[in-house]
This record gives C-alpha cells, sequence and structure tokens, in this order.
C-alpha cells in the first residue's frame, strides 16, 4: 500500500536549494503528494491528473488522499469502448487519455483510495497494461466483425477488466463510514465544470474554444486558445496564487532527460557540460511553436504535474514537475523544466478557472 504523503512549502522531499546538477532554489513549491510510478502502462494522464486533484483536494481544505488511478483508467477504458464501438471502429482506443478525462470520468463514475482499490491482482507488483490492451482492444475487432452488436459484449468487456484488474468493489468503509465512489467524489468536491484547459495555437482564432486536434482526444474534449505569452502567465499567476496545472506535452526531445531531472531546450545538445551547467537555450515564438506541431514534432506523449516555480544559479526560470515515473533522478521523481522547453512541447494546461485573472475570464467570455 502506498503512503500519501503531504508535501508542504519547502517540504520535506526536496529541500529549497539542490545541488545534485544544476543548483536550483524554489520561488513556489505548491503541497502535493508521495511521487508514484505508473509502471509499464500509458496512463501517465491518469496519474498526472489524480496528483492535481489530491492537490485540489488539500487546497480546498481536505485531509490528503491517496486516489486509486486505476479506477478511473478502467472506467475511461469502458468509456472508450463505448465510443470506439459506435463509431464502428473509426476511433482512437489505447492506453492513453487526457485531463479531462480523469476530471469527467470522477464526476460521473467516482473515486476510490488507493489502499481500497490498487489495480493489480493478487501477487503481482508492478502495473502492466500491455496484454490488457491487446485483449481488450482483440475483443472489440472481433465483436465489431460481426456487424450487429449485442447486449452481451460490456459483460465480457468487463470481464477482461476484472481479470487484470480486479473487480472493484461497489462500497468501501471511509473515514468509519460506508461509502460509494460516486459519494467520495461529491464529498472531496471535484466537479468537472470547475476546470479549464488551456493550449496555444494558430489554426484557430485566439479567445475561442476548440476541439483540438489530437489522437488521445476521444471525448472531444474543448480547449481555450491563447497567445503563447497569455497561455505561460496564466500558468505562472496560477502557481503565484496556489493553484496547480496539469502539464500535456511531449517529452521526445533529447533535452528532456528524466534520470537527470531536467527538461530543456539548449542551443547545443552536444556540449560536455550540457547536464551540470545551465547554457544558452534555443528562443522560441508562436511561429516555431505551430511548426512543430503540424509537423508532429510536438505530439501529447505525456501528462505531468506541475507544483511549482524554482530558478538555477544564473536566475533563469524553471518549473517543477511531478512525474509519474516513480522516484528516478536527483530529484527522486521530480524534474525541472526551462521556460523554453515548455514554450515549445506543452500541448495544453488545465487548471481550476479561479485562477484566472478577471481580464483574461473576460478575453474568454466567461465573464
Amino acid at each position: 500500500m502506498k503512503k500519501c504523503t503531504l508535501i508542504l512549502l519547502f517540504g520535506m522531499l526536496v529541500p529549497p536549494v539542490l545541488r545534485a546538477q544544476y543548483r536550483f532554489v524554489h520561488e513556489h513549491l505548491l503541497p502535493h503528494t508521495a511521487i508514484e510510478s505508473q509502471d509499464r502502462t500509458g496512463t501517465c494522464w491518469s496519474y498526472s491528473t489524480a496528483s492535481f486533484v489530491e492537490a485540489e483536494v488539500m487546497r480546498k481544505g481536505h485531509k490528503p488522499i491517496d486516489l486509486s488511478e486505476m479506477f478511473v483508467a478502467r472506467n475511461v477504458y469502458k468509456d472508450k469502448a463505448r465510443n470506439y464501438m459506435l463509431r464502428q471502429g473509426k476511433a482512437n482506443f489505447s492506453q492513453g487519455g487526457l485531463a479531462h478525462d480523469l476530471l469527467r470520468e470522477a464526476a460521473n463514475s467516482g473515486v476510490i483510495p488507493e489502499a481500497v482499490y490498487s489495480g493489480l491482482p493478487s501477487g503481482q507488483k508492478k502495473h502492466d497494461h500491455t496484454e490488457l490492451e491487446h485483449a481488450l482492444k482483440g475483443m472489440l475487432d472481433g465483436v465489431l466483425k460481426g456487424k450487429k452488436l449485442t447486449k452481451y459484449w460490456p459483460v465480457a468487456f468487463e470481464g477482461i477488466l476484472d481479470a487484470y484488474l480486479g473487480p472493484p468493489p461497489h462500497s468501501f468503509i471511509w473515514e468509519g463510514q460506508t461509502t460509494t465512489p460516486e459519494q467520495l467524489a461529491a464529498r472531496l468536491d471535484i466537479h468537472p465544470e470547475e476546470y479549464v484547459t488551456i493550449t496555444s495555437f494558430t489554426h484557430h482564432p485566439w479567445y475561442t474554444s476548440f476541439v483540438l486536434e489530437i489522437p488521445d482526444n476521444y471525448s472531444n474534449g474543448s480547449y481555450l486558445n491563447v497567445p503563447l505569452n497569455e497561455m505561460v502567465d496564466i500558468l505562472d499567476g496560477a502557481l503565484e496564487k496556489g493553484f496547480s496545472v496539469v502539464w500535456d506535452g511531449d517529452v521526445s526531445e533529447p533535452g528532456f532527460k528524466a534520470k537527470k531531472g531536467l527538461a530543456i531546450l539548449p542551443v547545443d545538445i552536444k556540449r560536455t557540460d550540457l547536464w551540470s551547467t545551465p547554457g544558452p537555450e534555443k528562443t522560441v515564438d508562436q511561429q516555431l511553436r505551430q511548426q512543430r506541431f503540424e509537423s508532429l514534432s510536438t505530439t501529447d506523449d505525456h501528462l505531468m504535474h506541475i507544483i511549482g516555480t524554482a530558478e538555477d544559479e544564473t536566475g533563469k526560470r524553471y518549473y517543477v514537475i511531478k512525474n509519474s515515473w516513480g522516484e528516478v533522478g536527483p530529484y527522486k521523481g521530480l524534474l525541472y523544466m526551462s521556460l523554453s522547453y515548455l514554450q515549445l512541447k506543452t500541448v495544453a494546461i488545465t487548471l481550476h478557472k479561479d485562477a484566472l485573472s478577471d481580464e483574461m475570464k473576460r478575453k474568454l467570455g466567461m465573464k
């Protein structure tokens, strides 16, 4: 059973000054729960957003809780299956997902503590959804060959989930009371309508809402579009006000290295002191960002939880990121993302709408 550990400002997990590689000083470090590992699964979206929701639960004044990522992932698999079958196989079905998927399913189907439902069958210590994904999609594709659906396929689909993840409880004891997943979500104040997803791409008008064209957006979630500098301002303002943020972006750049605890965009990727000494980084503008997205050089291949900001010894800004790959690297699962990397490789950010300024709400038609 994992422990849910509250990490306060200048908390226990990472001291305010770090000297393992670069020398970082935290500007903001928001309360967050312990580092976890998604293991051999494509469920980073569930881990990052569960971590975000856990931080939101604390921000709203509730006790810390460790939520089951696999309970929500299980329900999203079912939702994806329904979408896939109704679209006759002409839709995405994979392990991937987005922040709004967890928020939606947490409201629809509820949440469960990790201690109650781990998604690990008896005897299994690490998650691995490779065979599970093949079994689920193979079954769906096989059923579709019949050209007509019966009422039995959802039951069979649920049986596969039970075999690989274990059946979830209909109710459980939480804080001395019998509780359902739906009741727990309500008690923790998890309301998807309170959250917005912000992006920045020029192929849609500014300050409008649109469905972003990425494979994992199977549920056609809406994104609010703002210029790049304003997206960064929104992020900075949120962290300053005490709101953490879900980051969705690309980690395929050579400057992203979890084992070094860094996500940087160096001008010279081959310099010998790359991982020990800060150096010049590429300048990113709206045009370069758009080119990378439209060439598929930037894809939504990973989601993480932004919990603060820091500066290196040169005064350059970084974002403190909580990853879901276990306690890897010198910062035990945290990494530091430079502003340049964030500007280029961010697909979107998700945050509470109260973190937006009144002026931004007005621009987005929210006031």
